[in-house]
Formats: C-alpha cells, structure tokens, sequence
C-alpha cells in the first residue's frame, strides 16, 4: 500500500472551506493551537460590587512553530470579543491562582497593508450582539434542559397501592406532593 502524502498546511491553511453554508479559509474546524504568553499586566478596575472593567496587555507566543507559508501576512490585526468564566483560588496574602475558560469570537479583521477592518464600527456592535444573543439562547436552554432533569430527578418513588391504583409521589421545592392514578 504506498503512502499517502501528507498535505501542506501552508496550502490547506489557505483553501476554501465550508461551514454551515459559508465559505472560510484558515484553522479547520475543530484543530486547536497552543500559545505561551509572556508575562503580561492584568489591570482591574472596580465599578459596582459585582463589575470590574479588565484590561490585559502582552505578547503571546505560538507553542511550536507555524507551518513555512501558513497564515496571514505579518501586520494583520484581529478584533476579538472574549466571554469567560475566570476561577480563582486566593493562596495567601499577594498570590491567587488563576484559570480562565470560555468562547472568543471573531468580531473583525485588518488585513496587512489596509487602512481599514472587514466590517464598521456599526456592523461590529451588531456582530457582538448576535454573539451575545446566541449565548444567552445557549444559557436559556441549558438552563430550562436543568430544570426537566432536576424535575424528572425529583420523582421519588412510583409505587403500586392498593386497590389497583398507582401512587405517584414527588418532591419540587421541599414540597411534597401525592397523585392518585386511576385504575388500568
């Protein structure tokens, strides 16, 4: 069996692809890249008891090497929205361990040598807040998927009584409730 030729990620970086009807060109869907980042200033500020405004400046690093041919010319620029959770364990006095995990979103692009972004200010807004939309119909459906499971969870016990009728007995909100089914 010969062997199969292994494809030029310079070339597949830039063919065109497709997702759910549109065309891309880049990363495959589903390939991931690791980055180290140099150390860097994290700056908070905090505006009301449960909203801080963050800002984060630093060079990150590509963990291995990019492919000779691969990716956009040097001096593109990216806008990106980030919507994470941020865990933290405070350690002592000065010290918090720290991990940050969620979605980024690509709101817009610069080529290299142009003056201006792939959409408008305008446009931008209206992408985030699709982005947001559909992570807040995400949330409102994991949330509402929760709440069957937590009711279906909250049935106790299905016993058989006397008499032929079945009793159903459930528990929702630490009240409990007792139906009587009818004869079959």
């Amino acid at each position: 069996m010969p062997k199969q030729k292994k494809s030029d990620p310079a070339v597949s970086y830039d063919q065109f692809k497709d997702y759910e009807g549109k065309k891309y060109t880049g990363m495959k869907i589903g390939r991931s890249h690791k980055w180290h980042y140099d150390k860097g200033d994290w700056k908070e500020t905090k505006i009301t008891p449960d909203l801080w405004q963050i800002s984060y400046a630093v060079t990150k690093r590509r963990a291995g090497k990019a492919p000779e041919g691969s990716g956009v010319p040097v001096g593109t620029e990216y806008h990106w929205y980030i919507l994470a959770h941020q865990n933290v364990t405070k350690l002592n006095a000065n010290d918090y361990t720290t991990s940050l995990t969620g979605l980024k979103f690509k709101i817009a692009h610069k080529r290299a040598q142009s003056d201006t972004w792939s959409a408008t200010e305008p446009t931008q807004r209206k992408r985030m807040i699709k982005f947001l939309e559909n992570v807040i119909f995400d949330l409102e459906k994991q949330q509402e998927e929760g709440a069957q499971e937590k009711k279906a969870s909250k049935v106790v016990k299905v016993a058989r009584g006397t008499g032929g009728r079945t009793a159903k007995v459930t528990r929702w909100a630490g009240e409990r409730k007792a139906a009587a089914g009818r004869r079959r």
